[in-house]
């Protein structure tokens, strides 16, 4: 039952309903969906599958794009991205044609015919493919790759495709993780110049180095340059970097000084489908990125494990979507069987086992009262029971009120809870019984030595802190640790 701290906290997901539409609201896929319903037999391609630059102009248009280089240029991306995702399949020439043909492909009819996941599926292969693009290689002047003998000298460009794929990636976790840890409703767009100082500078830097703010201010301007190509795929909302700053600091944009407008520097956030993106890209490398709702299909051990180190409000959601997913009868039995136990995560199983059943409501009674008796659940029974303002709480043995008071704070402890908050609780508890630290070593709890350590530590009164490390020494000589 044990529970590893995961990675990211958890995130609260549109649903797939909302989400696909939002995929086939996004501009760059709503292009690409119209171009392959646009074209034809007579619709020509090249050796990779690109629309022939003489039928340009004609998709442009269909599209409604400004007959110009723009233009052109948004309807090839549109159409590389309706190849990209299977809109459309390409066919190789015939005989000597030196061009080939195209036709609908199967995900054309998934998009308006499947399933929600179908078109979050096809929309994630478009996401894979812009962020493909905006970590190539920006070409100056492509004549000066091509060698002699036709072949591209990729050496000069001095690109790693590795290293910028990693470092978009960073980007992209940071502004999730700043989503997230915001409660995951990503209104507050971030300044693109503290992103770019997230990758950059090092958390133990005061003052940046004139060398450090010079790779901050490349990185803004490529970071401006991605979320441009980004936005129209949906997962960014992003406002550019203002051109005026380029040409007033030339080449490129430094970072803002204390009193400028920090929007001028580009802001951008995560939209609910980039939120659903992203964490499809981490979990995709193996990264532990949980989502509200993942548990409701899980039995009580797995709920209360994965929510133990969820931030409060996420924690109650998911016990909530449990509870509706699997009623209340015979939810209070099962989720009591789960907070059992001596591992270090048991007592924040026992903490939020008790959350949940303050959700279950009156129907929990029977449970609580048969474990009343249970030397780890009894304490907890009755201060539910306590709350409930019901009837007929027989008072706790003493050896179970200081058992309660060790599990407690073994808790918060384990959940790494608001300093004074756990200050509070270790100063209210012990000051709940006199002569506390005398009987609180002979807790036959597994955390009881480790607890009066921290109350040790914890407790502003001196005489109270010194009791507490004594009684941390007598409980360690008694477990033989």
């Amino acid at each position: 039952m044990s529970a590893e701290r995961p990675t990211l906290p958890p995130v609260r997901l549109h649903s797939e309903a909302e989400l696909a539409r939002d995929a086939l609201a996004a501009p760059l896929l709503a292009r690409a969906v119209r171009l392959a319903r646009w074209a034809g037999p007579g619709t020509r391609v090249g050796a990779g599958g690109e629309l022939v630059e003489a039928q340009l102009p004609a998709a442009a248009e269909h599209l409604g794009l400004a007959a110009d280089e723009d233009g052109a240029a948004e309807a090839s991306e549109a159409w590389r991205l309706a190849v990209d995702t299977g809109l459309l399949d390409v066919h190789d020439p015939e005989g000597d044609d030196a061009e080939g043909t195209v036709s609908a492909g199967e995900n054309l009819g998934l998009l308006t015919g499947g399933s929600p996941q179908d078109v979050l599926t096809i929309w994630l292969d478009g996401l894979e493919a812009v962020h493909a693009d905006a970590t190539a290689p920006v070409f100056d002047d492509f004549a000066d790759l091509v060698g002699e003998d036709g072949s591209i000298d990729f050496d000069s460009l001095d690109w790693d495709p590795e290293a910028e794929a990693e470092f978009l990636d960073g980007v992209l976790g940071n502004l999730y993780l700043l989503t997230v840890g915001d409660g995951g409703e990503g209104e507050a767009p971030v300044p693109l110049p503290a992103l770019a100082a997230s990758m950059i500078v090092p958390d133990e830097m005061g003052e940046p180095t004139d060398d450090i703010l010079e790779q901050v201010s490349e990185a803004m301007m490529r970071l401006d340059d991605q979320f441009r190509l980004l936005e129209p795929i949906g997962i960014v909302a992003y406002r550019p970097v203002d051109e005026t700053l380029l040409a007033e600091e030339g080449e490129e944009a430094q970072p803002p000084a204390d009193d400028e407008d920090v929007s001028r520097y580009g802001m951008v956030r995560l939209t609910p489908l980039g939120l659903y993106g992203i964490r499809a890209r981490m979990l995709d490398a193996g990264i532990d990125a949980p989502a509200i709702g993942d548990l409701v299909d899980k039995g009580a051990d797995t709920l209360l494990g994965g929510i133990a180190y969820y931030p409060e409000a996420a924690a109650r959601t998911e016990v909530e979507q449990w509870l509706a997913r699997r009623g209340a009868d015979g939810a209070a039995g099962e989720l009591l069987d789960a907070a059992r136990g001596a591992d270090q995560q048991a007592p924040l199983r026992r903490l939020h086992c008790q959350q949940a059943l303050a959700l279950v409501g009156a129907e929990a009674e029977p449970a609580v009262r048969a474990v009343l008796d249970d030397a780890e659940l009894g304490g907890l029974a009755r201060v539910w029971l306590a709350e409930r303002g019901a009837a007929d709480v027989p008072p706790p043995p003493e050896a179970m009120i200081f058992w309660l008071a060790i599990d407690t704070i073994a808790a918060q402890l384990e959940a790494d809870g608001d300093l004074d908050e756990l200050q509070g609780l270790v100063e209210g508890l012990s000051g709940q019984h006199s002569g506390f630290f005398d009987e609180a070593w002979r807790v036959a709890h597994p955390a009881t030595a480790d607890v009066l350590e921290a109350m040790g530590r914890l407790h502003s009164d001196k005489t109270k802190a010194k009791e507490a490390r004594k009684a941390a020494f007598k409980a360690r000589s008694r477990s033989g640790g």
